[in-house]
């Protein structure tokens, strides 16, 4: 079972991720959601790999999902018009490179599918399999995100 303290901020990315649907159909507004829930589902993780939290394989697992659920939508949320306003990150190389931003999208989901795959049960076995995660997500947002000021 989780440790109590990686609850709410789970709970806080399942909410994100379901209020999405709900939310008021900008892809801008969606995008900003969904990558809330990414942040929040990473907070656990990286406490365990730095050593500040003990590891838990099922807080882990439920990170993995929270980002599988986001990869199988956030492709699809970048569609023409959505380039600026509403203070996006999005970067415009995503409409100029596209086949290179699906390309890394891919490369993420391929990370988090294996590292579900591996299911690790220990620190160790988890640092390989979140790594890859982890640099995929720098990939991206080193090439497609608007850096902050």
């Amino acid at each position: 079972m989780p440790d109590n303290k990686y609850r709410f901020p789970l709970f806080l990315a399942a909410l994100a991720l379901a209020s999405s649907v709900f939310a008021d159909d900008d892809p801008r507004h969606e995008r900003h959601e969904l990558m809330e829930s990414v942040g929040e589902a990473a907070k656990p993780v990286g406490e365990m790999l730095k050593g500040e939290a003990e590891f838990d394989a099922d807080t882990l697992l439920q990170s993995l999902n929270v980002w599988k659920d986001v990869g199988g939508q956030f492709g699809g949320l970048f569609p023409e018009g959505s380039e600026t306003g509403m203070g996006t990150e999005a970067a415009p190389a995503i409409w100029e490179d596209r086949a290179g931003f699906e390309k890394a999208l891919a490369k993420w989901q391929a990370a988090v599918d294996g590292a579900i795959e591996a299911g690790p049960d220990s620190l160790e076995a988890a640092k390989p399999v979140i790594g890859p995660v982890f640099e995929a997500c720098k990939g991206c947002h080193d090439n497609y995100r608007i850096a902050e000021e």
